[in-house]
């Protein structure tokens, strides 16, 4: 930084034709103004000025001097510029890491909205279920459900999503609705597999909690794929609520045992900071904040089997 403030000060006096008006113009003393042209010069090993009592004049090594230290400077406030108009205008690259499931059903309908009210953004999108280093794959911001294991990160608490167990009308009407937990007993429940193990469902007995595992008879490893067999009444399902929202305003899907729900699971967006957070970050955290935050939709009640 000293050779940039010697080089400014050298431009400034060339310039102007003074040094007191250069030192003026920069905000130091006569004297610092001297001593910065003085240490340039010893750097460069050349005299930049002719100096006489009367006159300040332009050696000839420092008009070649003076033509490229301008470029310079020119090149270092485009820069700023350019910086301080990214910090003020959400565009650029941003590279966005969503577990499949919230990406797929939660993300991707809302982000064409996104997307057109800030058209600088190139957004890049990328939906596993791996927990990754951010810094290291280049990632701006990570979506992540769960308790989070490492506290050092820095975290934008998005919103909560809670478990429900879901059907389709056609099922509740033929087999009937669950009342308690232990009425899932003599259901056809739908198993998720993660890491090839059924994942036990969790829900509220009494004072504690209840873990439950699905029959057995049809079990899959993919979320879609899970609500689909729920749509299409294949038995109950055990989701995650943004999951199923479109389907349970459409009437597609009936929550069951809403009373004994209890797994609560945060969301959270892991990003670089938190200081100097570039607009494009901010703005995005805004939008999944709104779009996870916002108020459950409402759910409909199962129908009653009049035959019992």
């Amino acid at each position: 930084m000293d050779s940039l403030a010697n080089i400014e000060a050298f431009v400034r006096v060339a310039e102007l034709g003074s040094i007191t008006r250069a030192a003026r113009s920069l905000h130091v003393t006569a004297s610092a103004a001297s001593r910065r042209i003085a240490q340039l010069e010893d750097e460069l090993g050349v005299r930049l000025f002719h100096r006489t009592t009367r006159a300040l004049t332009l050696s000839d090594e420092g008009r070649a001097f003076l033509e490229r230290c301008q470029r310079i400077l020119e090149e270092l406030q485009a820069a700023k510029r350019s910086i301080a108009h990214a910090r003020a205008v959400p565009e650029g690259r941003l590279c966005v890491e969503a577990p499949a499931v919230l990406g797929r059903l939660a993300l991707v309908p809302a982000l064409p909205a996104f997307l057109a009210r800030y058209p600088g953004i190139e957004l890049d999108l990328r939906l596993r279920d791996a927990v990754i280093d951010p810094a290291a794959e280049g990632v701006d911001v990570t979506l992540r459900i769960g308790r989070l294991r490492d506290a050092d990160v820095v975290a934008r608490r998005l919103g909560v999503t809670r478990m429900l167990v879901c059907a389709s009308p056609e099922y509740v009407r033929r087999s009937g609705a669950p009342e308690a937990p232990e009425d899932l007993e003599r259901h056809r429940c739908l198993g998720f597999v993660r890491d090839h193990r059924v994942v036990p469902w969790r829900l509220r007995a009494g004072s504690g909690t209840l873990r439950f595992e699905p029959d057995g008879h049809l079990r899959v490893n993919d979320g879609e794929a899970l609500k689909a067999l729920a749509v299409a009444g294949a038995g109950l399902a055990w989701v995650f609520d943004f999951m199923i929202a479109r389907e349970l305003a459409s009437g597609a899907l009936v929550t069951v045992l809403d009373a004994f729900a209890v797994d609560e699971r945060p969301i959270h967006a892991l990003y670089q900071g938190p200081r100097h957070v570039v607009p494009r970050v901010r703005v995005f955290l805004d939008f999944a904040a709104a779009l996870l935050g916002a108020p459950p939709p409402q759910v409909p009640a199962a129908p009653r089997d009049e035959s019992a």
